[in-house]
């Protein structure tokens, strides 16, 4: 006997196979596990039905997640051509048939997102007898929508969007839909904010260090001139690159680091590229330069070798070459060294040598590479003042109920057994510290 329920299966097939835009929400697993269970139900025995409908429950459970909260984010960060133009037009500015096709699209969604964990675990039980089935049922959200989770990706401002599209009719929300890709992008540039240059290709970085603006300490003046920079690379105003260079662990990179979580939600991107990868940089550059979010290529502990083809690589990326550098990318690099190219005694030229006519020029290339970063922001070494403040700061911080002077001795103790007085070393202390009150407060 056929199961009444057959003929909602056949109608999500049709309208899954109607998407034209939004075909990308269904390519990812959990999208191809629904897809199975449809038609394990329409053409499979009961077996085969629970272990698609199995297989899909696990699919979603690994990327915590229910079937609601994945088509929402699917949407949220789909690529294709009508959300490559939302990303740089208000809605009266996008071609009229994609306007079209993507209202189609959503009023298609909204009904696959219907068809969740409860509704298939129905048809389930009803085709193969199965009971008590485990389902993933998306919960109601808060006002503010913070029942969302997004698994340390980009997040923030679509907190409200996302609340109305578990809660309102999709197709009225297209304009809505339109300022969110416009401020937060597409694709990858959607899902994280920050990425590592791996194997040829941008990656996105799941768990990025939470290090915040407010969690550092000292080095007050260099810090608001990259603030600053930064400030004006978001507004659209002429950013230059960044030299930060300074004694090991003085705040260097982490400084960097701090301003993708305190600029995320504004369209602010980091990209790590190792030394080894800068040959790549032009190619990453150009591959950024038409995408409405802005960028900062890091480049952490920049030093060179002579001859060194990264050292060609970053001169043109920092200098210009017969292409104009796109407005919405700079270069932060870190570095130990204040002349980054490495220069031997022998380097320098002598008269009796028979060699390079013109030596001096090239020495003077060598150690003026760093000036041309428009910026170059210093790190001196924390004397004991310092790093005490230092201390004192991230203790604040951890909230670490500890007296003063205890706190003090201990810190000075532990810079001179370890690594001396830096702001890692700070960091190390009190890490260290917090583990230790928090063991006692067991006992």
């Amino acid at each position: 006997m056929a199961h009444v329920f057959l003929d909602d299966v056949r109608q999500l097939q049709q309208q899954a196979a109607q998407l034209v835009l939004y075909q990308a929400v269904l390519s990812a697993a959990p999208g191809q596990g629904w897809l199975r269970v449809l038609e394990a139900l329409e053409q499979a025995t009961a077996p085969k039905i629970l272990a698609a409908y199995g297989q899909w429950f696990y699919t979603l459970a690994s990327c915590e997640q229910t079937w609601g909260e994945y088509v929402v984010e699917a949407l949220l960060t789909c690529d294709n051509p009508f959300t490559r133009q939302a990303q740089r037009s208000p809605l009266s500015a996008i071609s009229p048939p994609l306007v079209r096709a993507a209202q189609h699209d959503l009023r298609l969604l909204q009904s696959l997102y219907a068809s969740d964990g409860v509704r298939l675990a129905g048809w389930v039980q009803e085709a193969t007898g199965a009971r008590d089935l485990p389902i993933l049922e998306t919960p109601s959200l808060d006002p503010e929508g913070s029942g969302n989770k997004t698994n340390g990706k980009a997040a923030g401002s679509g907190e409200a969007i996302r609340h109305r599209l578990h809660r309102d009719d999709w197709a009225p929300l297209l304009d809505s839909l339109t300022q969110y890709y416009r401020q937060s992008g597409v694709g990858l540039f959607a899902r994280y904010h920050a990425f590592r240059w791996q194997s040829g290709e941008l990656v996105g970085v799941a768990h990025p260090d939470p290090i915040r603006l407010d969690g550092l300490a000292a080095y007050e003046a260099p810090r608001r001139q990259l603030i600053q920079n930064t400030e004006a690379l978001l507004a659209g105003y002429p950013a230059l690159n960044v030299l930060l260079y300074g004694c090991r662990g003085s705040g260097k990179s982490s400084t960097v680091k701090a301003l993708v979580n305190e600029y995320g939600d504004r369209g602010l991107r980091l990209i790590e590229v190792a030394k080894s990868d800068l040959r790549d940089l032009v190619h990453i550059v150009e591959g950024l330069r038409d995408t409405p979010q802005t960028f900062i290529i890091f480049v952490d502990d920049l030093s060179f070798e002579e001859d060194d083809e990264a050292f060609k690589a970053l001169k043109v990326v920092l200098e210009g070459n017969i292409v104009a550098r796109p407005t919405n990318v700079v270069v932060y690099a870190t570095s130990n060294r204040r002349h980054l190219v490495r220069e031997f005694m022998d380097d320098r030229p002598r008269p009796r040598d028979a060699d390079e006519v013109h030596a001096w020029d090239t020495m003077q290339e060598k150690l003026s590479f760093s000036d041309r970063f428009g910026l170059t922001l210093t790190f001196e070494p924390a004397d004991q003042t310092t790093y005490l403040a230092i201390v004192h700061h991230l203790a604040a911080h951890a909230g670490l109920e500890i007296a003063i002077s205890d706190l003090e001795f201990r810190a000075l103790q532990w810079a001179t057994r370890h690594n001396g007085r830096s702001g890692r070393t700070a960091r190390q202390f009190i890490d260290a510290l917090q583990a230790e009150l928090a063991r006692k407060s067991e006992y």
